[in-house]
């Protein structure tokens, strides 16, 4: 067997195989919007079937949590409380603790290295999975918002804050949860920090902050549901103060920034394992 020198070789060929090799080098990476686009597509796709029941689950438990309040409390600022927490709570239920189990389960069954072969960021995974499993609680928060409102008397003027509360809170909720099936050792790990982080949600959302410990109220200022929760439960009163619904709203998108920011690093760190 003799050896070529690629000097020896035709010109043609040595052009083909430096254009092979710098289409290689020079190949470009998918931009950020068009990823997400197409992960949220994808996600939307594939949990239509899988998630449907899951958000039934989350309604019914919202509108049974207010029909048990409905012997407790009778109206005013506590239903006010009740109707918002129990509402944001189905985002809760579907953006922090399926979507904790989710990644939990991608990263222990290798599906985090067939995203990591594409072409893809990783803010595009986190915040098309995210987006996709925000939007299926918007048909329950809607229906849990009406039905508390008529069952507590409360008026239904001011629920177009619904648009503004949902992707807000789930953000929020959604980065948490993607953190936290990230970041957990094992997908078992991962279910539970998302159904403790869901029953916190329940405890500290739901029940009126005034008859709560002053220690159980600072555990709640912590809780990123809590801005929505607050931001919702003003809305219904006569004559709602915009400024402190725009700052609870406010927060909740900074909280949503700094959790999806920590959750994109959580997912470059576990797929580099």
């Amino acid at each position: 067997m003799s050896v070529v020198p690629a000097e020896a070789l035709p010109g043609s060929v040595l052009a083909v195989q430096e254009t092979v090799r710098e289409a290689a080098e020079l190949g470009p990476r998918a931009r950020l919007w068009p990823a997400l686009g197409a992960v949220y597509r994808a996600q939307l796709s594939r949990a239509r079937v899988a998630r449907i029941p899951l958000l039934f689950v989350a309604t019914f438990q919202s509108i049974g949590i207010m029909i048990l309040m409905r012997g407790v409390v009778d109206g005013g600022g506590e239903a006010q409380a009740v109707v918002a927490g129990s509402s944001v709570l189905v985002v809760a239920f579907v953006a922090l603790n399926l979507l904790a189990q989710y990644f939990g389960q991608l990263r222990a069954g290798g599906g985090l290295d067939h995203y990591a072969t594409l072409p893809v960021p990783p803010a595009a995974v986190v915040l098309g999975a995210a987006g996709a499993y925000a939007s299926f609680t918007v048909p329950g928060t809607v229906v849990t918002a009406v039905f508390g409102s008529v069952l507590f008397g409360l008026p239904l003027t001011h629920l177009w804050i619904l648009v503004a509360v949902i992707p807000l809170a789930g953000a929020a909720l959604a980065g948490l949860g993607a953190a936290l099936g990230l970041l957990a050792p094992r997908p078992e790990l991962a279910t539970l920090l998302g159904q403790l982080g869901m029953s916190a949600a329940l405890l500290l959302g739901v029940l009126p902050a005034d008859r709560m410990p002053e220690a159980v109220r600072f555990a709640r200022d912590l809780l990123p549901s809590t801005y929505g929760v607050e931001a919702f439960a003003r809305t219904f009163g006569p004559h709602p103060d915009w400024a402190f619904v725009l700052g609870d709203l406010a927060v909740c998108a900074g909280v949503g920034v700094v959790s999806l920011a920590v959750a994109t690093w959580a997912y470059r760190r576990a797929a580099v394992r």
